[in-house]
């Protein structure tokens, strides 16, 4: 296999430890390939001014985390700016206490391009930004190169930054944020690091007080848990304003605001919900791709769960065509199952020779044995109900460890016996019936 030992590594590291690898998965994606497109031509549909909302439901281990990991490589290839998040009881969308701008903040320190692919790259984008205005000033103006020490250029400079920040200043929330720009060009100017550090505190939401932004910044209001979301379409404005094609927002871990005990407040965050559904699909905002991962109670539960809000519902209800055979994809519940028996036996194949390829060895693992191991993990008792396909993945790298530095482990504490009596069809070994011709 011709994969490069950066991203053998971080799948295999990421998969043994339960989590979704941030790089590499093309090598590893089985059964989303309608996913897949769909997610590209939302992509597309957002370049071309729109914005979409997608909520990706699905029982634990259906491959959501994989799902939103897969829709930012995606994005990074098409010149999105991603941000992510996971919902916790003191990460919402509405709160009070800080407990709503912690889900921004929280997304902002996230923030993701293709050159910076694992978060905080809010001070790269803005740092490449104003030296792509330089390099722009430089030409229209004939200047030869950049001249920090000519006044003439840091006015041209700062006057064609000006232009493209105030763009903004229309937008609720926007004026304040370009303000907050032209003080990190200035820190940038001066090499005064405090300044730009203080612009980025702003810029996240971690300021507590608008006297203390007033007093560092000179601005009049902060980001707080009533106007956050403001703020977030003002981002997805300004990254398309220099040059990106949108943002995207992925939440995942939404069950925590399912469990949310009070019933008012779970309403206040599903009206938020309601007012990101109807703002991106009624074009009030652009270049916006925002995703949410939840379990189907979340979704489908009338005492507390999406399903309770009458006007969530009646958005998210699925096509009544729809059937596990014809799917309709571009509806903004998209339901994942997970994988099946035959297509977790070419993951677990995949896998192999990445770990082959990693450790610059030949597996002497073979596909009988794959089917074999396969077979084994769902004749646990109660498998059916707990055993997720990381689960069976974990376990499998596990093994193909013990072996690369055991040679001589007995391989049949791995995959089983190599003979055995016949099972009935019903059992496990039907499910491989349509990987036998591959």
């Amino acid at each position: 296999m011709n994969i490069k030992k950066r991203d053998s590594s971080a799948i295999l590291n990421s998969l043994s430890g339960g989590v979704v690898p941030s790089r590499g998965l093309q090598y590893i994606m089985v059964g989303r390939t309608d996913e897949a497109k769909q997610i590209l031509a939302d992509l597309q549909n957002i370049k071309g001014g729109s914005s979409v909302i997608k909520l990706f439901i699905g029982p634990f281990g259906s491959g959501k985390s994989f799902i939103q990991a897969l829709i930012q490589q995606i994005a990074f290839q098409e010149k999105f700016v991603v941000a992510k998040a996971d919902f916790t009881p003191e990460r919402r969308l509405y709160g009070s206490e800080g407990k709503a701008v912690a889900i921004y903040t929280e997304l902002m320190k996230n923030m993701a391009i293709a050159t910076v692919p694992d978060g905080g790259a809010l001070p790269t984008i803005l740092d490449k930004w104003i030296s792509d205005v330089q390099s722009k000033v430089v030409v229209d103006k004939n200047y030869g190169s950049v001249a920090f020490d000519n006044p003439d250029f840091i006015r041209d400079v700062e006057h064609e930054i000006t232009n493209t920040v105030s763009k903004m200043d229309d937008l609720i929330g926007g004026y304040d944020f370009s303000r907050i720009l032209i003080q990190y060009f200035k820190g940038f100017v001066e090499d005064n690091n405090e300044l730009q550090r203080k612009a980025i505190k702003w810029l996240r939401g971690e300021y507590k007080t608008k006297t203390e932004a007033r007093t560092d910044l000179g601005v009049r209001d902060i980001i707080d848990d009533n106007n956050y979301y403001n703020y977030l379409k003002v981002v997805s404005q300004f990254v398309k304003q220099i040059g990106y094609s949108g943002l995207v927002v992925n939440l995942d871990e939404a069950i925590n605001l399912y469990k949310i005990t009070h019933p008012q407040t779970r309403d206040k965050n599903y009206e938020t919900i309601l007012k990101i559904y109807n703002d991106t699909l009624q074009g009030n905002v652009e270049g916006l791709y925002f995703t949410l991962g939840g379990t189907p109670e979340f979704l489908e539960d009338e005492r507390r769960g999406l399903f309770s809000y009458g006007a969530l519902k009646r958005r998210l209800e699925s096509n009544r065509f729809e059937t596990n055979e014809f799917r309709d994809l571009s509806q903004p519940v998209i339901k994942l199952t997970p994988l099946k028996h035959d297509e977790t036996y070419v993951l677990l194949q995949k896998l192999r020779d990445i770990h082959a390829t990693h450790h610059g060895s030949q597996s002497t693992v073979t596909d009988e044995e794959i089917k074999r191991f396969i077979i084994q993990e769902y004749s646990r008792p109660g498998a059916d109900e707990n055993l997720t396909v990381g689960d069976v993945i974990r376990s499998f790298l596990g093994a193909l460890n013990i072996l690369h530095q055991n040679p001589n482990f007995n391989r049949s504490d791995i995959f089983g016996e190599e003979e055995g009596p016949p099972e009935p069809r019903n059992t496990v070994h039907s499910r491989f019936a349509t990987t036998e011709g591959e």
